[in-house]
Parts: structure tokens; C-alpha cells; sequence
């Protein structure tokens, strides 16, 4: 849900020399998955029992930023098959940026769904983004749409990749899409014909259109961002570029 606290979900490793940071980030991973009990317990006593309970395990996420990686960092992480980004910063007198270099969604890292116009890299499998509990997955509401809609998510996967610097990620329940943080969050409503995007823009700048535009901001809802938008054919789309733009700008 919006606003859930994700304890122990993300590592961020900061060091100078490249050849470390890797094998230092997973260390600590080691550490972290041995010492949970201890973890929780430092949680409880600071942030208290609601804090403590909303910690996440199951994929937790690794970030290292280093000056720069080598391909043969590239090459074993695509073997190692954990769920890590790697950030590249540079110094620039008093303004320091960062770029993400790669993105790996670990064991689930999905396959692409089987249909006349593909979106690359959303999960065709059920059971490669299935959690526990029996809950639907944005595969399966994809497999359940019509093809016009899947033609649809299609063009908009498109237009949220376009800027060559966007991950995408499938997840359980949404489909995120992010630079070093989530840009936009997508869900698939087959029987609306209808494609829900949460994207990071203030709702305060935009002229909320009602059934288009609206703000989430006190909504409870899976995903991040204040502003979802309705999308449901390819005039929508093209209304939404410009916030698209904004988003991916933003993250």
C-alpha cells in the first residue's frame, strides 16, 4: 500500500573504487538475511510494532553507487541473479549526479508476454512474479484483456521507455517503471478497458480532469506517485504524454 514502510527491502552501498562495492553490498545482504531477528528487534525499539511488522524479506533490493563498473561486473551479476541496481555519480565542482547504470529484478526477472504488439520484459508467466496467497498478477489481467487494450499498454510501455533511461520491473500486483527511483506505477483493469498510471507529479500543477486525472495523494494504493490517470484508448495517451514526460523527468 501507499505509505507502507519497507524495512529491510533496500541496501544502498557507497564507495569509491568499483572492484568492492559489489562484494561489499552482497556482505552486507548476508549479514542482513542472517541477523533478521536482531534487525526487527532494533526496528521495534526505535520505530515501534507497526514498523516492525511491515518489514519485507522477500525481495529485498541492493543499490551500489560507485564512480563507474566494468562489464565484467555486468556479466556476474546476470549470473548472481539477486535484485541490484548499480548507480554511477560523478562530481561536477558542488553538484553531484548520479545515473543509473544497469537494473537487475533477480529470480523473477520476467519474460515477455506472448502477443501481436509485445511489451518487452513483462512477465508471461503466472508463476515468475506469483506470490503467496492466490492474489491475480498483472500477467494474468494482461492475458485477460482484450487485444485492444494490450495494443494500448503496449504503446504506453513505449512511451514510458522512449527516454532510453527508464527500468521497468513486474511486480506482483502493478507494473513499475523507474530511473533510480519509480516514475510511474501501472495496473491493467481488463473488464474497464481501462490503464491505471500513477506517476510522480504534484496534483496541485495540473488541472484535474474528472475520469482522467485525479489526485491520490490520501488513497490508499499499490504503488508509488500522487497523480493517476485513466487511460483507455490512444487519445488518453497522447493527453498523458506531457505528464508522462514530467514523471520520468522528476525520478
Amino acid at each position: 500500500m501507499r505509505g507502507r514502510t519497507k524495512f529491510g527491502q533496500k541496501i544502498r552501498v557507497f564507495a569509491q573504487f568499483r572492484e568492492e562495492v559489489v562484494t561489499q553490498a552482497l556482505s552486507y545482504l548476508a549479514w542482513l538475511n542472517d541477523s533478521q531477528s536482531e534487525f526487527e528487534g532494533l526496528v521495534r525499539e526505535r520505530l515501534g510494532a507497526e514498523a516492525a511488522r511491515s518489514v519485507d524479506w522477500s525481495r529485498p533490493r541492493i543499490v551500489c553507487v560507485a564512480g563507474d563498473f566494468t562489464p565484467h561486473t555486468l556479466v556476474a551479476l546476470e549470473m548472481i541473479r539477486q535484485r541490484i541496481d548499480l548507480v554511477a555519480y560523478r562530481v561536477f565542482e558542488d553538484v553531484v549526479t548520479l545515473r543509473l547504470v544497469a537494473s537487475f529484478t533477480g529470480p523473477s526477472g520476467a519474460p515477455v508476454v506472448p502477443r501481436s504488439r509485445t511489451a518487452p520484459g513483462v512477465a508471461s508467466s503466472v508463476e515468475e512474479v506469483r506470490a503467496s496467497g492466490g492474489v491475480k498478477t498483472v500477467p494474468e489481467y494482461l492475458d485477460a484483456s482484450p487485444q485492444e487494450l494490450k495494443n494500448l499498454f503496449a504503446d504506453l510501455d513505449a512511451v514510458l521507455m522512449e527516454s532510453g533511461s527508464v527500468q521497468r520491473e513486474t511486480l506482483q500486483r502493478y507494473i513499475a517503471y523507474r530511473r533510480i527511483k519509480n516514475v510511474a506505477s501501472v495496473k491493467v483493469l481488463p473488464r474497464k478497458r481501462t490503464l491505471v498510471v500513477v506517476l510522480k507529479v504534484d496534483p496541485d500543477s495540473v488541472e484535474l480532469i474528472e475520469g482522467f486525472t485525479r489526485d491520490v495523494r490520501s488513497i490508499g494504493f499499490h504503488g508509488t506517485g500522487d497523480l493517476e490517470v485513466r487511460i483507455r484508448s490512444h487519445a488518453d495517451l497522447e493527453r498523458a504524454r506531457e505528464l508522462i514526460r514530467r514523471s520520468v523527468e522528476a525520478g
